[in-house]
């Protein structure tokens, strides 16, 4: 798709200041730049039929079928059948920082506003859960393409605020949504990281299929700070003021062990972790969900 990231950068999306219109607009360049179908591939392993319903796609009516019977009936692909996502969404103080386009909390709306969009254009299920150290705000489970308004409105109306508690909140979200689903977190992981995998294991012992977005600034992987510089704890009233050349090398130090613990953690419990930038386009996004849909219907 060599197009869309001209438009789904961060710089652009910002100027979109309604998250719906957002989320339809990054979905729709993205789909537009794919140059084979948006509905995560069709299989050609053959599942069921099932009557014909006004708005089916005719290319999936039974044809034969329809000259013996006279009624009809839709090919029902293994692809086809419904798939349930929950979205789990960080807006815990940390996400208030970004000084690019989105700060980690707009970045991380949007991803989850565009999920939700294209899991509904897709006719498969979504639920939303928005999170500090508790549950701020939860939407249920459902197909309907005007879930996507509840959805958006769970996100907008919980600015950041609080702490994180990854542990508490993935367990709580185990209960609120028990059926197994692709649970697709989004989250800057600003936690105890023990607890964090510990609440991820939860989730997997249940059967759930887990996707990690973990969002963070370029400032946070960079550490380009220069000169007498005050750092300001967004989860806590304290604050340091220093030079920042005299921390850099130990911050790094301890920020790639921070990574590593956690991508190997998320890889001994098969959690699928994609470390995301807030200056990345938003079509990367996309294609990792659609790359392990696709990824997780082979293996079924």
């Amino acid at each position: 798709m060599p197009d869309s990231k001209r438009f789904l950068h961060p710089e652009a999306i910002k100027r979109i200041s309604r998250l719906d219109l957002r989320a339809q607009h990054i979905v729709e360049g993205f789909l537009s730049g794919m140059h084979r179908s948006p509905y995560f591939g069709q299989s050609v392993e053959f599942l069921q039929h099932r009557e014909y319903v006004p708005g089916d796609d005719l290319r999936h009516v039974d044809w034969q079928v329809w000259a013996r019977q006279d009624r009809l009936y839709v090919k029902q692909f293994e692809e086809d059948t419904n798939m349930r996502c929950y979205l789990l969404t960080d807006v815990s103080n940390s996400m208030k920082y970004g000084r690019g386009p989105l700060n980690k909390y707009e970045y991380a709306s949007t991803i989850a506003a565009s999920l939700a969009f294209l899991i509904l254009k897709n006719q498969d299920a979504v639920g939303c859960m928005t999170f500090d150290d508790q549950v701020r705000a939860r939407v249920p489970v459902s197909s309907q393409r005007k879930h996507l308004n509840a959805i958006i409105q769970s996100l907008d109306i919980n600015r950041p605020a609080d702490k994180t508690n990854l542990h508490d909140i993935f367990r709580k979200a185990a209960e609120i949504f028990p059926k197994r689903g692709m649970m697709i977190v989004v989250s800057d992981l600003f936690a105890d990281v023990e607890q964090t995998l510990r609440g991820l294991r939860i989730l997997r012992q249940r059967g759930h299929d887990v996707l990690l977005f973990h969002v963070m600034d370029d400032d946070e992987l960079d550490f380009p700070f220069a000169g007498p510089t005050r750092f300001d704890d967004l989860e806590s009233n304290s604050h340091l003021n220093c030079n920042p050349k005299a921390l850099r090398d130990g911050y790094l130090e301890a920020l790639q062990e921070f990574l590593l613990d956690v991508k190997h953690g998320a890889a001994q419990s098969a959690v699928d972790y994609a470390l995301t930038r807030t200056s990345d386009p938003l079509d990367a996004v996309l294609a990792q969900f659609l790359s392990r849909r696709m990824s997780r219907l082979r293996n079924k």
